[in-house]
């Protein structure tokens, strides 16, 4: 959607006079449909049904199935359940292989460590996490301290430390 005057096909938005309208069914019909759970609209706060264009397509799919291929509406329900189950099972699939991406990446990235640690180990480097992530020798770290916070609760090494580190 991208104003917030667009609906969703989901939106709740039409009464059942309209909703049988679009459908071409008489509203007995929906409540009928309602009643043996083909079509679940959703209720107000004052118990009227709301129907979305998603529910509508349903009943425009379940007079297409009961008038031009005969089938009764218990086979309708199970037709409806079964793209239900179809379309829950695609979407799984999409986030799996989705998943399965991304853990392909990871995967390779981790054969790529373990290939360069083999090699460093084979070539006996003296120091291999030197070699694994470089660090240019000049970099500095410098800390930011808050006001009014004690040198060591911001992670600044106090005197003694800075003196051992600088007789090293």
């Amino acid at each position: 959607m991208n104003s917030p005057y667009e609906l969703s096909d989901d939106m709740p938005v039409y009464v059942i006079s309209v909703a049988a309208s679009l459908s071409g069914m008489h509203p007995q019909t929906l409540r009928g449909y309602e009643r043996v759970g083909l079509v679940t609209p959703r209720r107000t706060t004052g118990g009227g049904r709301r129907y979305s264009m998603r529910d509508i397509l349903t009943l425009r799919e379940i007079q297409r199935l009961s008038q031009d291929e005969k089938i009764n509406l218990e086979g309708i329900k199970r037709i409806l359940d079964l793209e239900r189950e179809l379309e829950r099972a695609r979407l799984m699939a999409a986030q799996l292989h989705a998943e399965l991406s991304i853990l392909r990446n990871e995967l390779e990235s981790t054969r790529a460590v373990a290939a360069r640690l083999a090699e460093l180990r084979r070539s006996r480097t003296v120091d291999p996490a030197a070699t694994l992530v470089p660090v240019r020798s000049s970099t500095r770290v410098t800390f930011w301290q808050a006001a009014g916070t004690p040198p060591q609760a911001a992670g600044t090494p106090s005197r003694q430390e800075d003196q051992r580190g600088a007789a090293e």
